[in-house]
């Protein structure tokens, strides 16, 4: 069963491979920036509030508040805050958010059990595979079928991870997956109305998680065929059978996670490349007046982020699934930021984002994975065109490591210095608590 190997895997001692922990880390620093940054614009509110509410023993700190409350609760609020702005990482492949559910996971129990760097760390790992893995098993199996894949998998990710911290037995640990199957979902309606529900699926994951590891570790139990029975995992959710050598071929030797993209724009995935085209568009169009514009398109992308009414999204939240819009502003300014989407009513956004067409072109692999290419029609007459293999900020991106640190330090402000050495350096931290006092502090 492919749940009692990734709980046998999961609970066994590992090596971290160097590469592996260097990319582990720099997804850990880029999610703690996103986080960071959204205290500073109360973009995960709700959330926070709710889980404070909750109260529990003081075992786990939630970002950018002071004192702790209990792992479960701090584990939603934090989930919901790496996600909240959409500027969080993905597996293109699993076409999941991969460090949003289980890194909240990781700290939450992590401070709740006194763990050390070196053992939240592979935990990190562990969880950050998993979810990787189980997305990936069904390019787009998911959203097909109207689910959120970061929320569907990260739950198990999310147990995976805590069932190794709470030092869980494999026969444990397979049963906390079982029990994580019963919360996995996440609809994904909030495409059709801006709604910010989406925000939240990390959070729930994180939460379930970790209950699911302690229910099995106080005995409950859960079926080992979660993933591939008859109302498992992918049989209920993705409408299809799955082998087991689909999740676990390659197993602790060839490493998902290192092949998870940072995201430059805090905006959907799908847009990506288009925008990183659009970028080199404009450098094209020098100032010159555009009457068209044509984007090509991944058909599986196209439902999510183009269509009617999306070059006048109705909330923020719907302005980051708009390809038309973030184009427009991406076309007009030549970046697109966080503080773009306070301003969904400037006029000349709304006016290029209803010139923008888009054409679906059927490119082989995933669609967060496609290559971007995007023309202009000028008013003179001439057509231009760019064009980019894929978005920046995935596997081979020769400037990762500029992407990252430079992402992080504007997110994160005054308080980088302190959380990028703890981050970079947490497999030499004795616990975590520095690390999580720097991040209770006040935005």
């Amino acid at each position: 069963m492919i749940a009692e190997e990734l709980a046998l895997w999961g609970t066994a001692p590992l090596k971290v491979p160097e590469a592996v922990g260097e990319a582990a880390r720099r997804h850990l620093v880029d999610a703690l920036g996103t986080a960071v940054a959204a205290t500073r614009r109360e973009a995960a509110a709700p959330a926070v509030a709710v889980a404070r509410g909750l109260g529990g023993p003081p075992e786990a700190t939630v970002i950018g508040t002071p004192g702790k409350i209990g792992a479960p609760a701090a584990a939603l609020a934090n989930g919901t805050l790496i996600h909240a702005l959409d500027f969080d990482d993905t597996h293109a492949r699993g076409l999941v958010h991969a460090t949003a559910p289980v890194l909240p996971a990781v700290l939450a129990v992590g401070e709740e059990i006194g763990a050390g760097g070196v053992e939240a760390l592979a935990a990190l790992v562990i969880g950050l595979e998993t979810v990787c893995r189980l997305g990936a098993a069904v390019p787009h199996g998911f959203h097909a079928r109207g689910l959120h894949a970061t929320s569907a998998c990260g739950v198990f990710a999310a147990a995976l991870a805590a069932s190794r911290l709470y030092r869980l037995s494999p026969e444990q640990a397979t049963h906390a997956l079982g029990i994580a199957g019963s919360q996995a979902g996440g609809l994904l309606e909030f495409v059709n109305t801006g709604a910010a529900t989406k925000q939240l699926h990390p959070g729930f994951a994180a939460q379930s998680g970790i209950l699911a590891a302690r229910l099995a570790a106080a005995g409950a139990t859960g079926p080992a065929s979660v993933f591939e029975g008859t109302y498992g995992l992918y049989g209920v959710h993705a409408d299809r059978r799955v082998e087991a050598q689909a999740v676990l071929a390659g197993l602790g030797a060839d490493w998902e996670l290192t092949r998870i993209t940072i995201k430059p724009y805090p905006a959907c995935q799908l847009s990506h490349a288009a925008l990183d085209a659009g970028v080199g568009l404009r450098a094209m169009i020098d100032g010159r007046d555009v009457t068209d514009v044509v984007v090509e398109v991944h058909p599986d992308a196209a439902q999510f982020v183009c269509g009617p009414g999306k070059d006048r999204p109705v909330s923020a939240y719907a302005a980051k699934f708009s390809l038309p819009w973030c184009l427009a502003v991406v076309l007009l300014d030549g970046e697109l930021t966080v503080a773009a989407f306070d301003r969904l009513d400037r006029p000349e956004v709304t006016a290029l984002a209803a010139r923008i067409r888009h054409r679906p072109v059927d490119f082989p692999g995933a669609a967060a994975d496609q290559p971007g290419r995007v023309s202009a029609l000028l008013a003179d007459g001439t057509r231009v065109t760019a064009a980019v293999d894929r978005s920046g900020g995935g596997p081979g991106d020769p400037r990762i490591d500029e992407l990252v640190g430079r992402k992080a330090r504007a997110n994160l402000g005054d308080r980088a210095d302190t959380i990028l050495a703890l981050s970079v350096a947490l497999h030499e931290q004795p616990t975590l608590t520095s690390l999580m006092t720097a991040l209770a502090a006040q935005p």
